[in-house]
């Protein structure tokens, strides 16, 4: 029983331990192009976080990262996809609030492909990437400061 116990462990631990990648899926760039999000991955760690419209949270949380951002990237290199899961209804006020956070990527999921493929359910939900597209850390929610727990697990990949 024991020895089965070991087993079951180390299988457990084995699994939860390899890391997820960064899916290939298609999604639209500020300018309209449709891009791959695996053409995102340069060897650089990226916040990656999902927001829309409608939620309040998403839009606070991108605007406290949009608000360190520039400091953040003195002290290490990274970057921030911000992934608006809007549909065609409200892709436009989606693409204007996008405009206001000059120092974020933000890329359009109208089809939701991308949220599906990484099973994300509720927003926001942010996650930390590797500069090799491992996804290493994921985070739903937000309250005021947990940007800062974001910023900490990029500079830990350093």
């Amino acid at each position: 029983m024991k020895k089965l116990m070991i087993m079951m462990l180390a299988l457990f631990i084995g699994v939860s331990a390899s890391a997820q990648t960064l899916p290939d899926v298609k999604v639209e760039n500020q300018e309209g192009k449709v891009i791959s999000v695996r053409d995102l991955v340069d060897g650089t760690p990226m916040i990656i976080s999902f927001w829309s419209t409608t939620c309040k949270p998403c839009i606070a949380e991108l605007n406290a990262i949009n608000e360190s951002l520039y400091e953040w990237v003195e002290e290490v290199d990274m970057k921030v996809i911000a992934v608006s899961v809007d549909d065609a209804r409200t892709l436009n006020r989606a693409r204007s609030q996008g405009n206001n956070w000059e120092d974020l990527i933000c890329v359009y999921d109208k089809n939701q492909d991308l949220k599906r493929a990484m099973n994300v359910n509720l927003t926001p939900h942010a996650f930390v990437v590797d500069g090799n597209g491992n996804i290493v850390y994921s985070h739903s929610g937000y309250t005021p400061g947990s940007e800062i727990e974001l910023f900490e697990k990029i500079k830990a990949l350093k």
